[in-house]
């Protein structure tokens, strides 16, 4: 499918979608120190020191417990900007995603070139998604993470799904957004993750929070007795 969105009208479409938050913002434009960013999600020595640093900040000496929460957090930095973009009728290319990230410094990803193409629908718009996110990124930076921490699919997916789903807390109540966030749990890897319920999205894991000191249980978990669920 060519791309059909003029870089301008991407760009713009990202900028209105970053306004709901930091985990919705891709940044546009050439930087003047191309040097500071890679591809995502590039080797696995910088990833190795995020989580280093994530685990260091938390105060946990399980590697495992922040690799799982720093693919969440990814997760929800690729899918929020891109629902919001696609419920605004554009869905922006991510396949040349650059991130950075340094010691004391936020994440921060961006396109040096938007571009991205025109969708009519949710389910246009997750057709596009899907393999973007899911096998352009999450499947790559899932493999990169697991040279150094042990990852369960069942964990990965899960905190996939959650990330997606959680898009949806942030920002006012938009029927859009959420058409096409339901649309993306329906497909592989993601429909066997978790259930939506009358007390909202469900997954069927454990991002391992709980592990963290002074963590709990989030509100989505799996392991939380549905009257629990229901007083949160």
């Amino acid at each position: 499918m060519d791309l059909d969105v003029e870089s301008a009208v991407v760009a713009g479409v990202l900028g209105e979608a970053a306004r709901l938050g930091p985990y919705f913002e891709i940044g546009t434009g050439v930087e003047a120190d191309e040097s500071a960013w890679e591809p995502f999600p590039g080797d696995a020595a910088r990833l190795a020191a995020l989580t280093a640093d994530y685990a260091e900040r938390l105060g946990t000496g399980e590697q495992r417990v922040a690799a799982s929460l720093v693919f969440q957090g990814l997760a929800a930095r690729l899918w929020s900007p891109l629902v919001a973009a696609a419920s605004r009728g554009v869905v922006p290319d991510i396949s040349r995603l650059l991130w950075h990230w340094a010691p004391d410094e936020p994440i921060v990803f961006r396109l040096a070139e938007p571009s991205g193409w025109r969708v009519d629908d949710a389910a246009g718009a997750a057709a596009l998604i899907r393999p973007m996110v899911v096998d352009g990124k999450l499947r790559p930076l899932r493999d990169v993470m697991l040279s150094f921490a042990v990852l369960a699919d069942g964990l990965v997916w899960g905190n996939a799904a959650s990330a997606l789903a959680g898009s949806l807390n942030v920002g006012p109540r938009d029927d859009g957004r959420r058409a096409v966030v339901r649309e993306l749990l329906a497909r592989e890897p993601l429909a066997e993750a978790g259930t939506f319920g009358p007390d909202g999205y469900v997954r069927r894991s454990c991002c391992l929070y709980y592990r963290v000191p002074g963590g709990g249980m989030c509100g989505d978990c799996g392991l939380l007795e549905r009257d629990e669920r229901s007083s949160m």
